[in-house]
């Protein structure tokens, strides 16, 4: 066995964080970074350096699991069999590979492959009791997801009872996708009202599911395809993988019908090559083809090594690329102030989609791929959505002297300075009144808010008119200034004047993420508004205090003092109260002065049987009970649910009393 360098230690070291962190951007944010290829990349070499040199595999190496932890925005959904993800193969020779180590380990050649197009969507589990579907969840880390069984109520293609003779329990698998034409009209409507279009299907498919409320999840043209189980209880008749596909289309479970049996093995690479050109075709997207052993009984004989199961493999395809001129590099300014350059390109088909602009992150990102304005560039949708310069086509310069991308040291919107904070990639304006800002701020209020028909558009009318200079001054609108916006009716300005009455009785947590406090983002802003019952009692905090929230770390409490002592954020604050803006939790959330549980402090955790967790918050504090969202030594009960997870484990090692949903109820009934 070769000796290990401290240079390859080192390499494999940063690869598991690497991998770590765009795995969380990905499964836990629904907000990727890097490209599915350039992840791939990195977690093939880590595979090669732990495959070399086996002291260097972690237990926790991201070649050992799939994902990242649940967010903590929702419950848990816990998988009783880890839902895992496959190992990939590139190209004909490394599905060949795949197919000689299946044949070696059962002695045989396979009786027959399944072929299933990978649909680019997000992976869920389903879970039906008797018929009935009763919970479901996201994939998570492989064990535990989030519990989003409301949401997937809502997506019509998936059956609340399935047909037939289903198994007294069954855990179907499959995956929520858009379809592009679904996709397309549902962007169009969007532009017409003046919000803002969604970059792709898999990110709308993704944020959709994941929305707090159901009701945004309904509104979304999601789609479902199943293609597996991990439970059925007694087992189900299916032998073979085909045969469960066919009988999960007799329960009502809808299956990709270009999924294909092979006995021939040639064939089956030939259908897997032939997709890469026909995927533009079909109305979703998909980025390869799943390759599974048809025989149920060889599935489990074969097993699983590590994250993958050794009965299946992900047919891979490099993501569709286009050469295209760079015209310019234009920057705009976001809401916290940040500089981002952007290219701005000739008109190219990448992927079946018109791709004009593509994202250039920071100058640091620009220079490092030496990305000039005049070149020919190579474009790729990454992960199959998000534009992006693959590099420039250096041979294509013939000689020119192009200059190298400098970011601008004033803000193209105000001419304020340009400002670099050190140990930062990103750039940012100084000015805290640039229009540009506060208009990426307003919309971003009127998002949160859920302000339906303040859109992008309208917002630029406002600020442009001088009519609002913080979002507090919305509230303060009258119908004569709208309708001297153009394109304004006193319809549409009564009805918007109405939409934004209406939000100002929006639970706390909507206010606190609202106001774009640096680092606060909506699940941050929950558990906060858990935490201190009030903005006033938020704002009085110390960062030590924050600190001790949980998933509150010390650059976030550092950001919240920071916002708070701003006099112009106060008089925000102020205005916002003045105009009847709920800054305090309801009376659901707000302990009651006097009750059998007053001053006791409650933490949740899993899914309770009856009660929802809006519902046992609100019975706790109608108690006169505090509901926290971690378990600290001042614990006095946690409430577990199914699937509890690891505050359950910290309450046994504290020694904090642990109760069920009856005990809770006796509790509230004394």
């Amino acid at each position: 066995m070769a000796t290990v360098s401290s240079k390859e230690a080192a390499r494999a070291a940063e690869l598991r964080e690497l991998l770590d962190r765009y795995n969380h951007e990905y499964f836990v944010l629904d907000a990727p970074t890097v490209s599915d290829a350039e992840w791939d990349a990195l977690f093939r070499e880590l595979v090669n350096l732990e495959s070399k040199h086996p002291e260097l595999r972690t237990p926790d190496s991201p070649t050992q699991r799939v994902g990242a932890a649940p967010s903590a925005a929702f419950g848990e959904y816990r998988h009783p069999v880890p839902m895992l993800s496959l190992g990939n193969a590139f190209g004909q020779q490394e599905l060949r590979q795949w197919n000689e180590r299946v044949t070696r380990l059962l002695g045989a050649a396979p009786t027959a492959y399944v072929a299933e197009l990978k649909i680019d969507g997000l992976a869920i589990a389903l879970r039906y009791e008797n018929g009935a579907f009763v919970s479901g969840g996201t994939r998570g880390d492989g064990s535990v997801g989030e519990n989003i069984t409301p949401n997937l109520r809502t997506i019509r293609s998936i059956p609340l009872r399935l047909s037939g003779k289903p198994p007294d329990v069954l855990e179907v698998r499959g995956e929520v996708y858009m379809r592009r034409s679904d996709f397309d009209r549902m962007n169009e409507r969007r532009i017409a009202a003046g919000e803002t279009a969604f970059a792709n299907p898999r990110n709308a498919s993704a944020g959709a599911v994941r929305q707090l409320d159901p009701r945004i999840t309904a509104s979304r043209p999601l789609r479902f395809f199943a293609y597996g189980f991990g439970e059925a209880i007694p087992p189900l008749d299916a032998t073979s993988q085909w045969e469960l596909l066919e009988q999960f289309h007799t329960f009502g479970l809808p299956v990709n019908r270009e999924a294909k049996r092979f006995e021939d093995f040639e064939a089956l690479v030939t259908f897997c090559e032939s997709w890469d050109a026909k995927r533009g075709t079909i109305d979703y997207g998909i980025d390869g083809v799943v390759v599974k052993i048809d025989s149920l009984d060889q599935q489990r004989r074969l097993g699983f090594v590590g994250r993958d199961p050794r009965w299946a493999i992900a047919f891979k395809y490099q993501p569709e690329e286009a050469q295209t001129r760079l015209l310019s590099i234009e920057v705009n300014v976001g809401r916290t102030g940040s500089v981002n350059p952007y290219a701005v390109l000739e008109p190219v088909q990448v992927g079946g989609v018109t791709v004009s602009t593509a994202t250039l992150h920071n100058q640091d990102y620009v220079r490092a791929k030496d990305i000039r304005t005049g070149d020919q560039v190579i474009v790729r949708r990454a992960g199959e959505v998000i534009p992006e310069i693959v590099r420039p086509v250096i041979e294509a310069r013939k000689g020119k002297q192009l200059p190298e991308y400098e970011l601008p040291k004033k803000c193209p919107a105000c001419g304020a300075d340009v400002f670099r904070p050190e140990g930062e990639a990103m750039a940012y304006c100084t000015n805290g009144s640039c229009p540009a800002q506060f208009k990426e701020r307003l919309v971003h209020f009127a998002a949160v808010m859920d302000i339906e028909g303040l859109g992008y558009k309208f917002c630029e009318a406002l600020v442009a008119s001088g009519l609002v200079h913080d979002v507090a001054d919305l509230y303060f609108l009258t119908e004569s200034q709208l309708v001297s916006l153009p394109r304004t009716g006193e319809k549409s300005a009564a009805n918007l004047l109405r939409n934004i009455d209406a939000s100002k009785h929006r639970p706390l947590w909507r206010a606190l993420y609202a106001l774009g406090i640096r680092f606060v983002g909506s699940q941050n802003a929950q558990l906060l508004a858990t935490a201190f019952p009030s903005i006033d009692e938020l704002a009085s905090a110390s960062v030590e205090t924050l600190q001790a929230t949980e998933q509150i770390g010390p650059r976030i409490a550092q950001s919240i003092v920071e916002y708070f002592d701003q006099k112009p954020n106060q008089r925000v604050i102020e205005k916002l109260r003045r105009a009847g803006v709920t800054l305090q939790g309801t009376a659901a959330t707000r302990p009651a002065a006097d009750g059998p549980l007053r001053g006791k402090t409650f933490v949740l955790t899993g899914t309770l049987p009856q009660l929802s967790r809006e519902e046992a918050t609100a019975l706790i504090a109608g108690a006169g009970g505090k509901v926290s969202g971690s378990v600290s030594k001042k614990t006095d009960y946690v409430v577990a649910g199914d699937a509890a997870g690891s505050k359950l484990t910290k309450a046994e090692q504290l020694g904090v009393k642990i109760i069920d949903e009856g005990e809770l109820k006796k509790l509230v009934a004394k």
